[in-house]
Order: structure tokens, then C-alpha cells, then sequence
């Protein structure tokens, strides 16, 4: 007879990213059930054999069920495990982060339990969440220096001087704007639109742009 194990219990966390207020902004969930009953957590939950293809669709529908979010940028961050991370067994968790622009997380916002607190900010969060959030916050940064990657948190179209910002923000230091205008043209990851927008406090209309169709990973860092 084959031997029994006791199984491992198998998750799936979210770390969805936004910016709000020029600063990194996570959506958390308080948890409704035990362990850890009230707590803003990630939002995670099981694989579930019968529904699930893959773990990315796990991601995709623990969003879409807990806090009424599709479509949305994911990416795999890394696998967290062991005996200490969860009090009811040991177990693994396959962690996703999204990079998103603030609407599109709005609908998410009117779902009870649901907040939006400020990323770097953020600590004491049951299980390991504090290690995954910080992962995910040192992915986008290290990922985000030599990719389109921070420009996902805009929306479709946007200005050379929204995306200057968004890379401040997610580099988390100052970049000289002519040199990232120079780099931004070198790199050639975007297209102008044909369309222009008056942002406040502007003496003058500022042009368009928007990512071109494939993901740009760049040689060099900005």
C-alpha cells in the first residue's frame, strides 16, 4: 500500500499595485474566517483542481471573485513555502503581482473589506505578507529600471510628463526630465497617438502617447 502524507495546503496571494497620491498604494483584504479573522491580508486563496487550468488562472479568478477585478496586468512573483508561514499546516503559496492604474481598481473599492493602503507603509500583515509585498515592491523596482513595466500603472494614453512621474515614483528617486525624454526616444517603446491634452496648470498642450503592442525590456537602466 502506498504511504499517506498529509497534503500540503497549496494558495495562490496577490499583491496588486497601484499609485495613488504619487506614492505605491496595495489593495488588501481583512479577512472574514480564521486565522488571523479581521486582519487586512493579500488577497489570496485556494487552487481549486476541479476549476483551475494553471495557477495563473487561480490568480485571475480569486481576483475576480474576491474583489471584482479582470483583465488585469498579473505576473508571477515567486513561490513562498514551509511549515511556520500558515498556522493551519504547512503549506505553499504562489504569489502574483498586478501593476495597475488606480480606475481600474476603483470597482474593487466598493467591495466590503476591501482597502487601499499605502505599500511602503504597510507592515504586521498576517502569515509572511509582509515578506511577499516587500518581494513584489523589489521586483517592480529592479524590473521597472530596465522595462515598460512602471507605465502600466497609467492609463491607455498619457503624457511624457505623467510617465517621467510614474517612473520617479516606482524607482523611488529623481530623474532628470531632459535625460529621460532622451531615453524614453532612444528606447522606443512608445507611439504618439496624434492626440494632444492640456494638463493643469500647463501653458500648453502636451502630446499623447501610448505603449506600443509588445513588451519592451530595455538594454540599458534609465
Amino acid at each position: 500500500m502506498p504511504d499517506h502524507h498529509p497534503q500540503p495546503i497549496l494558495t495562490v496571494d496577490i499583491v496588486p499595485l497601484t499609485i495613488k497620491d504619487a506614492r505605491l498604494h496595495v489593495l488588501l483584504s481583512r479577512r472574514a474566517n480564521q486565522p488571523f479573522a479581521g486582519q487586512a491580508a493579500l488577497i489570496g486563496g485556494y487552487v481549486h483542481v476541479d476549476k483551475d487550468a494553471s495557477l495563473g488562472e487561480t490568480a485571475r479568478r480569486v481576483l475576480a471573485t474576491k474583489a471584482g477585478l479582470s483583465s488585469l496586468y498579473i505576473e508571477q512573483l515567486s513561490t513562498f513555502s514551509g511549515p511556520g508561514r500558515d498556522p493551519r499546516g504547512w503549506s505553499a503559496s504562489v504569489a502574483y503581482f498586478s501593476v495597475t492604474p488606480l480606475d481600474a481598481l476603483e470597482p474593487a473599492l466598493g467591495h466590503e473589506g476591501l482597502v487601499l493602503e499605502d505599500a511602503l507603509q504597510t507592515t504586521g500583515l498576517p502569515f509572511d505578507h509582509d515578506l511577499i509585498l516587500s518581494a513584489a515592491i523589489n521586483r517592480l523596482r529592479g524590473k521597472g529600471a530596465y522595462s515598460d513595466l512602471p507605465a502600466r500603472f497609467l492609463s491607455e494614453t498619457f503624457t511624457l510628463a505623467e510617465l517621467h512621474r510614474t517612473y520617479q515614483v516606482v524607482l523611488d528617486e529623481s530623474i532628470n526630465i531632459d535625460a529621460f525624454r532622451r531615453k524614453v526616444v532612444d528606447r522606443d517603446f512608445l507611439e504618439a497617438t496624434g492626440e494632444k491634452r492640456r494638463d493643469e496648470g500647463a501653458t500648453r498642450p502636451s502630446e499623447l502617447y501610448r505603449l506600443k503592442a509588445k513588451a519592451a525590456v530595455f538594454q540599458r537602466s534609465f
